[in-house]
Formats: C-alpha cells, structure tokens, sequence
C-alpha cells in the first residue's frame, strides 16, 4: 500500500524502477527524459525522498536532459540498509555516499553526469561527488546547505556545542546532536500527534509559510549566537523534535492553502516514513561525529571544487546561515569556479518544492551554460 501511494501520486512522465548499486542497496531510482540523453543526478536530504524533485525533474527533461532521483541509503523504498540504532555507521561516510551513487550510475550503465543537485544533507553528497570524482561529476548545484570544504589536518571533529548551549538561562540543544541520540527516532516516528501532523508541522516551521522565518548571517559559532536560530534548528533542551515543532502546527486554513504541499502530497512522506521509521536519515548526522570517519576526510584537506558550481536556497531559510562563515567561504575559496548564488523570495527550506518553476529555470540555465 505504501509503494502504491509512492508510485500512484507521481506526475506524468516520471518513471520509477529499482537498480542493485553493487555497494550492498537496491536503490528505489525516480527518472524522467529518455535515456539518450546527458543525464543529471538528484539528491535528496533529510526528511525527504526521491519524490521532492518530483516537481522540477520534468522542467528539467523537457529541457534535454536524463533525470535520476534515487532514494538515498536509509531513506525511502531503497532496501539493504539497517534500521537498528546500534547498526555500523561506515555505510553513511561520505566516501561510501559517493560509492553508492558511483555504483548506480555504473549500474545505469553511465560513465558521467552532465551535473549533480544536492539538497539538504544531499548537497554534502553532491559536494563530495564533485570534490573527490570531478571526472564523473562535471557540475554542481548546491541546494539550502552550503559547503565549507573537507576538514583541515588536525582538526577535531565538530565540537559539541551543546555544553555551551545548556549553560544558557534557556538552555538549548543543537539538532544534529539530539538526531543523533537514540531516542529521536522513535520520538518522530511515535511522535503523539502521529507522523503526518508531525511532518506537517515539520515542512511548515521550515517554509516561508512561516512568518518568523527572516534569516541572517550569524557571527561565530557560540553558544549565545546559535541561540538565535529559530527552536527547530537549536532546541529547548527539554524538548524533543515531536514536541519542538508541535506548536507550529498550521491550522486547517492554513493547510488547505498550502499550494506547494497539499494534503495529499504530504501523505506520500507520511506513508514512507510511518513504514520506515527516521533511523536511515538520522545515521547520516551521527556519522559526522565519528573521529575516524573525520579523520578519513582529512585526506581532501585544502582540496577545492573545481568543477562548475552554483547556490540555490530559499530566501526565507535558515539552513544558509546556520554555521556562520561558511556560505560565504564556499564563494570565495571552496567552489573556484563558482557561477553564482541564488536566494529565491517565496521559498524556505524545501525550496525546489515551494517554488519549483524559479529552481527549474535556475538550473536549466545552469546547464546551458556548461
């Protein structure tokens, strides 16, 4: 019944298939456009699936291109990963991230990819292909998370910040950290207000439908300037994600007029994630606070991207500015041939799915000028 609901709600021209990436995953793979064409490469991030490129994939094969949207490892109708808490976390290093989409695209039977997208978490994946594969990965696009470069030698893995934060006179939590306890699955997927109104909330605290959404540079990575984003990014301590976004619920108005995200939309993500559970998608932020997986990407330290490269965010998102300094190091020193960044008005988080048309004419422009 999932599978139906996944399938049956895709828009005419998209295509869904199942492909072994001989690295363990027999990937749910979303394409759109005839195979004879250059093809591009869609990556989704977290809470998200294949299905949120649903609505640029076939902008972008009307344009002349080959659309493939996989559901990442942990996510989706892809199988082959395990969803305990206690699992091995070396499947979600970024160098295995890279191994899996490598492998499809072997699997497809594709040599290179005119460009790869990354949203969310999957643009980190998508920098990665670009950064370490250039020769397969010949343009990058870039999407609400930028990318500061690999870790520099000698340098520990991202400092936990929470210490400082729970010092404050309303102590926080950072929610990276708490994705990484192993409570926050079970805290979303048995959230008391059930999946769906959780996501809805979710979707919608992350959208410019959000009013208190309005983001700005922060200054350093403190405590007391972290505390500025808004609660879903930096917690109240006591508070899980379930509850953190629970009163930011849309009210049935509000819902009905959610053009980008109807109902029945969201539905699809609920559906997936009520069977799957969240664990798949946590493990990627847990592996980020391995020292040896740290340590690995030490390897790249001072290596740039040197293939094409462009920013796509919403204006009204957060995830620009959530580690200060690193949206504007991606321009100046990451990315060497960087072709611009744009923040599109009318969209937060889940920008390729607020305003699908300006992301699709964005990265058809992109293309053409490769």
């Amino acid at each position: 019944m999932t599978t139906d609901i996944y399938l049956d709600s895709l828009p005419s021209g998209i295509r869904s298939r199942r492909v072994d990436n001989g690295n363990g995953l027999d990937m749910h793979v979303l394409e759109a456009g005839v195979t004879s064409a250059p093809p591009v490469l869609l990556l989704h991030g977290f809470p998200e699936l294949a299905y949120s490129w649903r609505k640029v994939m076939p902008a972008l094969a009307d344009a002349g291109y080959r659309v493939i949207a996989p559901d990442q490892r942990g996510y989706g109708l892809t199988t082959g990963w395990d969803d305990a808490y206690d699992t091995d976390l070396g499947p979600y290093r970024f160098l295995n991230l890279v191994r899996d989409t490598m492998g499809l695209l072997a699997a497809l039977g594709i040599e290179r990819v005119k460009a790869v997208f990354g949203h969310d978490f999957g643009s980190f994946a998508a920098a990665h292909c670009a950064l370490i594969r250039p020769d397969v990965f010949q343009a990058v696009a870039l999407m609400s998370a930028p990318f500061g470069g690999p870790p520099s030698l000698g340098t520990p893995p991202p400092a936990d910040i929470d210490i400082e934060l729970r010092k404050l006179a309303r102590p926080r939590k950072h929610y990276q950290r708490y994705y990484s306890t192993p409570s926050a699955n079970a805290d979303m997927r048995r959230a008391p207000q059930g999946v769906h109104d959780f996501l809805r909330a979710y979707y919608h605290a992350k959208s410019a439908d959000w009013a208190a959404n309005d983001p700005y540079p922060l200054q350093a990575w403190t405590a007391a300037e972290l505390a500025k984003l808004p609660t879903y990014y930096v917690m109240d301590a006591d508070k899980d994600m379930a509850e953190t976004v629970a009163g930011d619920m849309p009210t049935a108005a509000d819902i009905a007029a959610c053009a980008w995200l109807p109902d029945a939309e969201l539905r699809v993500y609920s559906a997936v994630y009520e069977l799957t559970g969240f664990q798949g998608g946590l493990d990627w932020y847990r592996a980020r606070f391995v020292p040896d997986f740290h340590r690995e990407m030490q390897t790249f330290a001072g290596l740039t991207v040197d293939v094409p490269a462009c920013f796509i965010s919403g204006k009204a998102d957060w995830g620009t500015y959530q580690v200060p300094g690193v949206f504007e190091r991606m321009q100046s020193r990451v990315c060497t041939d960087f072709r611009g960044a744009h923040l599109i008005p009318g969209a937060g988080h889940w920008v390729q799915q607020e305003q699908p048309d300006a992301v699709g004419r964005i990265l058809i422009d992109f293309l053409a000028g490769l």
